[in-house]
């Protein structure tokens, strides 16, 4: 059985995709998506995809959401693959989108973190080898200091939620968005190097490059 993952180099997809290859689903593929709906701090630091997807010996794919989701729909069947996979938790609306992208494209929706706990998620994720830095934070929910932040350790974890209440362990409601610099899917790791500092209406964002350590 093969899949195609959705793919930002955060740690929530990637962790998806490490649980899938643990059920021993094939995934040769990722998926990256140029989106409509504003600026995507992932998008803008293609070049960290690429490092990431290299790192895993799997073949970097990209979509421009500007052609449409039928469109879409068509890229995916074409690849003969027979899952789709994702990492969302707890977002209704994100669960139903996959499964109908699924459906409109022949292949079964699998998205292995539903419904879990996202505080348990967020220390299961750290405590199974993932290393990650924050690239983006939502500006009415963080502060720009915490751009770069790693997340190294369950101890990290609760250092930030002790500073953010507010915020949901895995950034599930787009409160940050994250880069894995270590994890199981690929060798060694990666040191985070920003190059500056930019703002959208909604983001904080790092344009940064990836070292491997």
């Amino acid at each position: 059985m093969r899949g195609v993952a959705f793919f930002s180099g955060g740690k929530d997809g990637l962790y998806a995709l490490h649980l899938t290859e643990k059920n021993r689903i094939e995934v040769p593929y990722l998926l990256a998506l140029k989106t409509t709906i504003g600026l995507s701090p992932h998008w803008e630091n293609f070049k960290a995809l690429k490092t990431l997807a290299e790192a895993m010996g799997k073949e970097l794919l990209t979509f421009d959401m500007a052609k449409g989701s039928e469109a879409l729909a068509e890229f995916i069947s074409a690849l003969g693959v027979d899952y789709l996979i994702a990492g969302d938790v707890p977002l209704e609306d994100h669960l139903r989108w996959i499964e109908h992208f699924a459906e409109e494209a022949g292949v079964k929706p699998f998205e292995p973190p539903w419904g879990r706990s996202t505080r348990e998620l967020a220390e299961e994720i750290l405590k199974t080898g993932f290393e990650y830095s924050i690239i983006a934070v939502n500006k009415e929910k963080l502060g720009r200091e915490w751009l770069g932040y790693t997340f190294r350790s369950v101890d990290d974890l609760e250092e930030f939620l002790s500073e953010n209440p507010g915020v949901d362990p895995v950034g599930e409601f787009a409160e940050f968005h994250t880069v894995v610099l270590k994890c199981p899917l690929f060798e060694g790791s990666f040191e985070l190097k920003p190059q500056k500092v930019d703002e959208s209406e909604t983001y904080w964002w790092l344009k940064f490059r990836l070292v491997r350590e």
